[in-house]
């Protein structure tokens, strides 16, 4: 059976693709990669820099199944890279906008990435990206590079959420280039050459929130209604009809909640939060400097620019999902005119929030809605960012705590491999309070244990890519290993 499905499958240069935003948008079709604002466009023809050697390092067989791709032959390889186009693909990069830090930063675009078209399987439609291929238009100067460093961390990481359950873009393939590349890694003025590597990701659209605020931005109203409605119809079909728009809207924050609790839910900290970074699909999207959280700490944040005032440190990214709706909402009113239905649907947020949490987290901690409060919730935040502990490791011991570990002693003991360092103190008091607590609640046998243990695995992660293991991998590989 599984021989008769592989033989099915199409290699990526024998595939017909389709190019619905390019064919239903202007765009600059000049090829002409010279760093410039490209007015009235919402994107610009460009073809990938081709590289010396390309070396398949990575592919993703399970995405490559979804997608019903062959493993690669070399010409794929080639396209892999971006030194090879399929005769039906029609390479792009996307012009958008975004507020960077909390201020407008005008057109940004796609700088190292370019679209190469859309495959359609009986999953859906798919647009293919190729990352770290070369100069475009939006570029500003920088070389359309990616270095292998930045390419396997989101290599690994989109796949690693995806697999946890975390809407994502997906990541097919990694190919080295055998090309070396200028970074300043740690931004002190002494950068130094990297290898190179190319990623295809993959996902039904990457339209931002800054793809709609450039058009508002330029005051191009009409191009800004098409793009929204074009939206509507091509990923919200079930939104058509009167009212779509604030629908949409609605669905757009929806969405947005829902990524913001999943990343929570897994100690995810995306680290730049900006609008050109949202997703209107509400997609993990442009994986930089990410990490999952060690230690519990909601001051952490793993952008190094983002210091002192950590605005996207893992406890603010709730309050900075709802500032960028605020600022998306803004790009739509220029077709809508009347802001007050979106501020009644952006005052629904917190209350949806709420809801949206306290769903997570009863699987999480294996509770009924009726057994989780606000008090729980609260003091059990309290607890951890004073016992300060792992915060995987943590939830695996509470998944596998027996119900009658009720002494200090024995519940020090078995949450012991989820401390960095064993609190002390008035720290373990708060600790071993927050545990009777909630084994008094769980005691209750609202839940059986069986579902209890089911709905607890299930969403409190097992394997994370940490940072030390994605290092290792990098190093290998930078060692041809």
């Amino acid at each position: 059976m599984a021989n008769s499905y592989l033989y099915k499958m199409d290699a990526l240069a024998a595939k017909k693709y389709t190019n619905r935003f390019t064919d239903q948008f202007p765009g600059d079709l000049s090829g002409v990669l010279t760093p410039r604002h490209t007015q009235g466009v919402l994107y610009s023809l460009v073809e990938p820099t081709a590289v010396k050697e390309p070396k398949l390092i990575a592919w993703s067989e399970a995405l490559a199944r979804e997608l019903e791709i062959a493993f690669p032959e070399k010409e794929d390889v080639e396209i892999l890279a971006g030194n090879r186009i399929a005769p039906s693909m029609l390479p792009f990069a996307q012009c958008y906008g975004g507020h960077q830090f909390g201020r407008w930063a005008g057109q940004l675009g796609d700088g190292r990435a370019i679209g190469l078209g859309e495959w359609t399987t009986d999953s859906g439609s798919w647009e293919f990206q190729l990352k770290g291929a070369g100069p475009t238009p939006y570029s500003r100067g920088a070389d359309g590079r990616a270095v292998l460093r930045s390419s396997v961390r989101e290599y690994l990481a989109s796949e690693a959420m995806y697999h946890l359950g975390v809407p994502t873009t997906r990541a097919l393939s990694l190919v080295s280039t055998g090309e070396a590349v200028l970074r300043d890694m740690f931004y002190d003025g002494n950068p130094a050459y990297e290898p190179g590597a190319v990623i295809l990701r993959t996902a039904p659209s990457f339209l931002r929130f800054g793809t709609f605020e450039i058009l508002m931005a330029r005051g191009e109203t009409d191009l800004l209604s098409q793009l929204t409605h074009w939206t509507i119809e091509t990923y919200f079909e079930e939104l058509r009809g009167q009212d779509q728009v604030l629908r949409w809207f609605q669905e757009v924050m929806h969405r947005t909640i829902s990524l913001m609790v999943e990343w929570e839910r897994v100690g995810f900290v995306h680290g730049v939060m900006n609008t050109d970074n949202m997703s209107v699909l509400g997609l993990t999207m442009d994986y930089g400097p990410f990490s999952f959280l060690d230690n519990y700490d909601p001051n952490f944040t793993p952008n190094t620019t983002d210091l002192p005032g950590r605005r996207y440190a893992f406890g603010k990214q709730y309050e900075i999902a709802h500032w960028n709706l605020i600022r998306f909402a803004t790009s739509l009113l220029p077709i809508i005119d009347d802001p007050e239905p979106f501020e009644d649907i952006l005052n629904g947020y917190a209350r949806e929030l709420q809801l949206q949490r306290s769903q997570m987290w009863c699987r999480k901690l294996g509770l009924e809605v009726k057994q989780l409060n606000d008090d729980l919730l609260q003091s059990l935040e309290k607890m951890l960012v004073r016992a300060q502990p792992d915060y995987t490791l943590f939830f695996r011991k509470l998944v596998e705590l027996p119900i009658d570990n009720t002494s200090a002693e024995s519940l020090i003991g078995h949450f012991t491999p989820a401390f960095y360092q064993i609190p002390q103190s008035q720290d373990q008091e708060i600790f071993i309070n927050w545990m009777l607590h909630y084994q008094k609640i769980r005691s209750a046998k609202d839940v059986s244990e069986a579902k209890r243990t089911k709905l607890m695995n299930q969403a409190n992660p097992f394997f994370i890519p940490r940072n030390y293991l994605l290092h290792q991998a990098i190093e290998g590989l930078e060692n041809n290993d």
